[in-house]
């Protein structure tokens, strides 16, 4: 398929997408779309930034669209669950992009914030909901949403919602899904766990791969500068002065380093959010409105928090702290080089990190040039 009026998609989808300027589907969106069309159950691994979101809300709108019915008081008919609060409200608002020419109802559900908003909602009966895991299993025991209407299931970014724990509030909603429902995992990544996960909730899935396991994205130039940790903070600042650090992304392994790095770059003269967990939904909805505008340039954020970040544009990312876990660099510097662009990642590495640096270099089948 070479555009998305070839994909069979209803006109006012294609209304939706002509005016947002898209017209070429990615790879990910060609592949899974004509299968979740078909009514098939789809297991999608793809990496950060190639069109996920489109290759199952597309369908879903199509599917809503051309079966209109009611939805009852406090039900659905699509469920999304997504890891983050962050990457839910996107998902929510790719719904109602695509969808805005159709009269369908999307409502968002996620923890932080009062309930009543949500219960009302709720309460008028939506036709898709997409919701973190722990806000739905505390409204589904308050009786304030049923799933017995459920017709599509979706479980996006599947392998952070294990790093997470969620696979057993997972098991648990799944339990009050109809049996006869269409599900879909999407993830970039396919761990064992996963994998396990996925064969027990969906029925002989057609598998979507459009980049294998653990790769990264072959349009980011990546290196590595071997700095002392009490240096960290002085490099950082002097990289980030440099005047093609246009948009850039820094992550920390803790919430207070990152608000120390905050501090210590605002000393310096460089502007500065942080994003991660202990902020309010209102202060991380501020730190990413202001870094999408270009009015904050540099973003600081926690791994739990960036899953939600999806912002064209970001030219640099900066692993001030080597993650963990290998699979985490994956998703960091996919964050750059989105929708066709080139981006840079640069890793901070000290000498505790080394051994880190060699998962990572296992894990991505690479060594990573030393930066000059």
């Amino acid at each position: 398929m070479t555009a998305f009026n070839e994909l069979g998609l209803a006109a006012p989808l294609l209304t939706a997408l002509q005016r947002a300027d898209y017209t070429t589907p990615t790879p990910i969106q060609s592949q899974a779309i004509p299968y979740v069309m078909a009514g098939h159950d789809l297991l999608g691994i793809a990496q950060t930034g190639t069109g996920k979101t489109a290759a199952f809300a597309l369908p879903i709108l199509h599917r809503l669209l051309t079966d209109r019915r009611p939805t009852p008081r406090g039900a659905c008919r699509a469920l999304v669950l997504a890891p983050t609060r962050e990457l839910a409200t996107q998902i929510a608002d790719s719904f109602k992009t695509y969808g805005r020419q159709t009269g369908l109802r999307t409502t968002v559900i996620y923890g932080g914030v009062p309930k009543g908003r949500q219960i009302q909602a709720l309460s008028q009966g939506v036709d898709v909901v997409v919701a973190t895991p722990g806000r739905l299993l505390d409204l589904m025991g308050d009786k304030y949403i049923r799933l017995n209407q459920v017709e599509v299931l979706v479980l996006d970014e599947a392998d952070h919602m294990l790093d997470l724990g969620f696979v057993i509030p997972i098991k648990k909603i799944a339990k009050e899904l109809p049996a006869s429902r269409q599900s879909l995992f999407f993830s970039a990544t396919m761990p064992k766990e996963i994998a396990s996960l996925a064969g027990a909730l969906l029925r002989d899935p057609v598998k979507v791969s459009v980049a294998p396991p653990a790769t990264t994205v072959e349009r980011v130039a990546q290196s590595v500068m071997f700095v002392p940790q009490s240096e960290k903070r002085g490099v950082l600042a002097r990289v980030l002065r440099q005047p093609h650090m246009v948009r850039t992304l820094v992550f920390a392994r803790t919430k207070h380093g990152a608000d120390r790095i905050v501090q210590h770059l605002a000393a310096t003269g460089v502007n500065a959010s942080a994003i991660h967990g202990n902020k309010s939904q209102g202060q991380r909805e501020r730190a990413l409105s202001d870094f999408r505008s270009g009015q904050v340039p540099v973003l600081v954020a926690t791994d739990i928090a960036a899953r939600g970040i999806d912002v064209d544009g970001v030219t640099h990312v900066i692993n001030y702290d080597l993650p963990d876990v290998p699979d985490a660099y994956v998703h960091r510097i996919g964050r750059t080089a989105r929708a066709g662009a080139t981006g840079s990642a640069i890793s901070l590495c000290d000498d505790t990190e080394r051994g880190a640096l060699k998962g990572i270099e296992r894990h991505i089948r690479q060594k990573l040039p030393v930066a000059a």
